[in-house]
């Protein structure tokens, strides 16, 4: 994890501070709740693991309240219509995944790509958020690694199973990250956040996971630079 630092001089009472803010805070608040949901839903296709399942959605639930109270601390109002539509391919394809019973690309979308991506983002932010969301999201990326972690074991122990359908589910949805990321681009960076910051975290955070499950770094560089070239 990159070592923290003191925010550099941002004025966190700007209106254009507070307006990226919006997306940015909506953002997140959307991605834990999709989280929240995506483990519940789980539990109906890993019963085995329900109790763990539940308790990683009570954590993602906690983490939207968090960041809930970090846009009412700079009194600004999420834009959770944006968000909505930002997560929605990522979405569909996870509740298409799940009503045919497919765990595994629900575990690459859920368990790889968008605890990846929250870490990523997570760990770009704290050293230029304002004071009480550097807390709140210091302990929220802390758990994130926890949610990450269950995914990668159960893909590693039915690692070669399941391997063709975790890189058709990257085939799928790693493109729509890259996507994502332009998309929010420009608020990023109002924030402090640079997209190049963003995607070598990402790539760094993704890449061990699929190392972890049993990929070679031959088949990571392939898997990774789908899509890469629009980043």
């Amino acid at each position: 994890m990159p070592q923290l630092q003191a925010s550099p001089d941002i004025d966190f009472s700007t209106a254009t501070y507070r307006d990226a803010y919006s997306r940015i805070n909506g953002i997140v608040i959307e991605g834990e709740q999709e989280a929240h949901a995506n483990y519940i839903r789980l539990t109906e296709m890993l019963p085995e693991h329900k109790d763990e399942l539940l308790r990683l959605s009570k954590m993602e639930a906690r983490h939207k309240k968090g960041f809930e109270a970090c846009g009412r601390n700079l009194e600004v109002t999420p834009d959770l219509d944006f968000a909505q539509q930002f997560f929605a391919d990522l979405h569909r394809n996870f509740q298409v995944a799940a009503e045919a019973g497919q765990v595994v690309p629900c575990l690459v979308i859920q368990s790889l790509i968008i605890e990846c991506f929250a870490i990523a983002a997570y760990n770009i932010y704290i050293p230029v958020a304002d004071p009480f969301a550097r807390k709140i999201t210091e302990g929220v990326v802390k758990d994130e690694y926890t949610h990450l972690n269950f995914g990668e074991e159960w893909l590693k122990e039915n690692f070669n199973r399941v391997k063709d359908e975790i890189e058709a589910a990257n085939r799928q949805n790693l493109p729509l990250v890259w996507r994502m990321l332009n998309e929010v681009e420009q608020d990023a960076k109002v924030l402090g956040m640079e997209k190049e910051a963003l995607v070598e975290d990402f790539m760094i955070q993704y890449g061990e996971a699929l190392s972890n499950i049993g990929f070679s770094t031959k088949d990571i560089m392939r898997m990774s630079a789908l899509g890469l070239a629009a980043a």
